[in-house]
């Protein structure tokens, strides 16, 4: 490139807004769309934009030679009754993101990367003036997540966080949150939240970097440390790597699948714009459950740690609501009502009704075109993520911590706030 890498990364975000035509899409448009990161989640949601009519799939992006070819080959695959027609221009392969984004004609992104990239690719496509569905949990540290909202807010692309329990799985999350607004189990007093533990530092060996793939770029603004196949798989696979396990990338399963369960329960409490007031670990944070989040109502949200039954089984969900009149479980394949009194509960007259949403790409694809919030915005993704981060402190740290949700700091606490960002290497800082 005729840039150095640093160079080209601070013209990229430097650069006065470029306003796309997709800001207004016409309704009988296709949207234009690339994809940043086509590992198995990525595949997944290029899969599934494929097979819809509104979106036509111009340009992919990764940092392995394999995976990239085998997307632009599913993209030509898919299209190649166009092909045969002449009409159809073909599908564009980067090997950098910021490439991509300058991809003619581009209105939309799908950010399927690891957590430690999602800040600065999400940032730089906002300033690009592309509409992004950047996937959960929405950044690995909490100053990233703020960076990342104020930025899509003075872009005013539509921005979808990938937290899709929000419109799907049966609707049971959703039901179990209208149920929730609408007294079911009365006043909500305990929440507990069924995930695995936080992350911790990578410590795998050195292996030889495969033929074709940019471990730099891969670890981009993270520390700089030798390649291993654990974190970025040789060619095309199907698993999920282990980088979500290591605070260098991510902050481990609490995080992964915490991403989820945790804003569905901040959803339930209407507390999906803000945050608890303090954190407390167990007694022994090595354990990896049992820390509480504390709420200025008094509410505790407690992770992977269970009331048992009187024949001792754990009365065990992703999430299990506790209210003065009886429990809510909820999870993909799980909705059970536990009321105190034996009693059936019903909705009232004028029932308090979730946004309305039954598929989570659909959504984000619509709100392109009405201009309409998307069910999990920004903020909301972020105040997501910051639960989770907020955990994975609380158990390094091992100790109480006071937080201003409001101000997004730790009170009087300045090694905690230490915790709330990380310089990236010096090529990647913005």
């Amino acid at each position: 490139m005729a840039f150095s890498r640093r160079k080209f990364l601070a013209a990229s975000v430097a650069a006065p807004l470029v306003i796309s035509r997709s800001a207004a899409i016409a309704a009988n448009e296709k949207l234009a769309l690339g994809f940043i990161g086509v590992g198995t989640m990525g595949r997944g949601h290029l899969g599934d934009f494929l097979n819809r009519s509104e979106v036509e799939v111009v340009a992919v992006c990764d940092v392995v030679k394999e995976r990239l070819d085998n997307a632009k080959l599913m993209v030509e695959k898919k299209y190649s009754s166009r092909i045969k027609s002449g009409d159809y221009a073909g599908v564009k392969a980067y090997a950098d993101f910021r490439n991509l984004l300058n991809h003619k004609g581009l209105d939309a992104v799908v950010i399927a990367t690891p957590d430690h990239w999602h800040a600065i690719v999400s940032v730089v496509a906002a300033r690009a003036g592309k509409h992004i569905y950047c996937e959960k949990p929405l950044t690995q540290n909490i100053a990233d997540g703020r960076w990342l909202v104020d930025e899509v807010k003075k872009a005013k692309v539509t921005f979808q966080t990938g937290s899709q329990q929000r419109s799907e799985y049966g609707n049971r999350f959703r039901s179990a949150v209208e149920m929730i607004w609408n007294g079911w189990i009365g006043t909500v007093k305990t929440v507990r939240i069924g995930v695995g533990g936080p992350a911790k530092p990578c410590d795998l060996p050195a292996q030889d970097i495969p033929p074709g793939t940019d471990w730099d770029t891969w670890l981009g603004p993270a520390p700089e440390r030798p390649y291993h196949s654990d974190l970025c798989p040789k060619g095309v696979h199907n698993h999920f790597p282990a980088w979500r396990n290591y605070s260098e990338y991510a902050n481990g399963l609490m995080a992964d699948m915490g991403a989820h369960h945790f804003d569905i329960a901040q959803w339930a409490l209407k507390k999906d714009k803000t945050g608890p007031v303090e954190v407390i670990p167990p007694q022994d944070p090595k354990t990896g459950a049992g820390l509480r989040f504390v709420y200025a109502d008094g509410v505790v949200m407690i992770h992977n740690q269970f009331e048992k039954n009187a024949s001792g089984k754990e009365i065990k969900a992703d999430c299990v609501f506790e209210g003065t009149n009886g429990k809510i479980l909820v999870g993909r394949e799980q909705l059970e009502v536990l009321l105190a009194d034996g009693s059936k509960a019903k909705f009232p007259d004028s029932p308090q009704r979730v946004y309305p949403s039954n598929n989570h790409k659909s959504n984000w694809l619509e709100c392109i075109k009405s201009s309409k919030e998307c069910i999990c915005p920004p903020e909301t993704g972020h105040r997501t993520a910051t639960i989770c981060l907020l955990g994975n402190i609380g158990y390094r740290l091992g100790r109480k911590l006071k937080w201003d949700a409001a101000k997004e700091l730790f009170v009087g606490d300045d090694k905690a706030n230490k915790e709330l960002s990380r310089e990236p290497r010096e090529e990647w800082k913005v």
